[in-house]
């Protein structure tokens, strides 16, 4: 059992300062379980009309990197040719890029929209942490089509991230992922060479769930 796991028990034991739900042990944005549905639908009621977290919204849509954040953009070749294309933008649309195994989109299959707001939830340090995230533009063109979110106060850290697939002038077909981001929650400003690991660690499993979304799905 990791730190943080020792603290959310011991907090829920002795200070009572939790929400139960169905068995369900939830400290502010944590929860030693993976997130119920109930829990995550009143999360999105609180958040849905919060602003957002930063203030440079539609910043990745520049090249021009964010001054005060870590900037980071990645790339991965899928493949080519009209299906493969096809099955991008269909993985785009359907969140996934999101490796399941843990993290996860509420709810799950969020429509593409500009302002939908939903729950990020990722297992990190041994115990599900949940993030608000609202979309604040799309990319629907010919040769492009993605979508950039922000963050809302209920998250740990603090920035946008672009999700973009593209067709270069050859064929080939890219996913893209963009983000400038720095720590907002204090354990993640405590803990920030973990946490940037564990920004690495997502964008390496989003670009393999997207190559395995259009290649082998």
């Amino acid at each position: 059992m990791c730190i943080l796991q020792l603290f959310c028990s011991y907090y829920s034991f002795y200070n009572g300062g939790y929400r139960a739900e169905k068995k369900q042990i939830i400290i502010g944005m944590v929860s030693l379980t993976a997130f119920q549905p109930a829990s995550l639908n009143a999360f999105l009621d609180e958040q849905r009309t919060l602003p957002f977290s930063y203030a440079a919204t539609n910043a990745t849509r520049t090249a021009s990197p964010v001054n005060g954040y870590d900037n980071d953009e990645n790339t991965i070749r899928l493949g080519r040719g009209p299906e493969v294309w096809q099955k991008a933008c269909t993985a785009v649309r359907s969140w996934r890029m999101f490796p399941g195994t843990w993290a996860r989109i509420y709810p799950d299959q969020a429509p593409i929209v500009v302002g939908q707001t939903v729950a990020m939830s990722a297992y990190v340090w041994g115990v599900w942490w949940r993030n608000a995230c609202r979309i604040v533009y799309i990319i629907d063109e010919p040769d492009r089509f993605g979508f950039a979110y922000g963050t809302l106060p209920g998250h740990v850290e603090t920035g946008e991230e672009l999700f973009c697939v593209e067709q270069d002038a050859d064929g080939w077909i890219w996913y893209r992922i963009k983000a400038f981001s720095r720590p907002r929650f204090w354990l993640a400003r405590l803990a920030y060479p973990v946490a940037r690991a564990q920004q690495r660690k997502f964008v390496r499993d989003s670009k393999f769930s997207m190559f395995n979304a259009v290649n082998n799905g």
